[in-house]
């Protein structure tokens, strides 16, 4: 009993002595890590006026833009949109002039066919009027008369008709389909025409086909 009894006091000096020890070693560490912190915050705003001032030193040394390259670059840009519109306006001009080049090739002949308009109701007219009355003679006339009509009309556009008998045979406005004797005539001279040839202003627009001396 004597024994128990002196060492629950031994055992509870230990456990104050212990507890003590843990006290004064939390008092160490604290100031410790408090001090880590401190010195942590102090440094963190160091960093960032460190950082903000390597940027001003960069833009510092960044040289400044030459107002020279500013304005080339503004001129460029308004080249290159007067290029771009100046594009547009030639391929709506180039598909305009295209399409009035295929309106005027499909309708050329628009105005000739209108001067023959009239010619053909002359035409009607002499056959209904040589059918009534049975007079060839009126109807030879009117023919005539029909014929010269549009030889005026022909004329106008530019038709000639070629001068060829009595011209020396030239291949370039005579097909020769024949080579007669003549006693008239020297040899290579057109004696006769066989069917009329047609300039077109100074343009061949059929030969005539000729006899040739021989």
């Amino acid at each position: 009993m004597n024994v128990n009894r002196q060492s629950e006091p031994q055992e509870a000096a230990q456990e104050t002595a212990q507890k003590q020890a843990a006290e004064e070693q939390e008092t160490t560490q604290a100031p410790e890590g408090q001090a880590e912190s401190e010195a942590t915050d102090q440094a963190q705003p160091a960093t960032d006026a460190d950082q903000e001032q390597d940027a001003h030193e960069q833009q510092a040394e960044a040289p400044a833009e030459d107002p020279r390259i500013a304005a080339l670059e503004r001129e460029a840009a308004e080249h290159q949109q007067r290029l771009v519109r100046a594009q547009a306006d030639f391929d709506n001009y180039r598909r305009r002039t295209q399409k009035e080049k295929e309106e005027l090739a499909r309708y050329a002949s628009m105005k000739l066919i209108t001067e023959l308009l009239p010619i053909v109701d002359n035409f009607e007219r002499a056959l209904a009027a040589a059918q009534d009355s049975g007079d060839q003679q009126s109807l030879v006339k009117g023919v005539d008369m029909i014929f010269r009509q549009l030889d005026q009309v022909l004329g106008q556009e530019g038709l000639k008709a070629m001068e060829t008998v009595g011209q020396p045979f030239n291949p370039d406005y005579h097909q020769a389909i024949m080579q007669v004797e003549s006693e008239e005539h020297e040899e290579g001279v057109v004696v006769e025409e066989v069917q009329k040839g047609y300039m077109l202003k100074d343009k061949v627009l059929r030969p005539a086909m000729v006899k040739v001396s021989g």
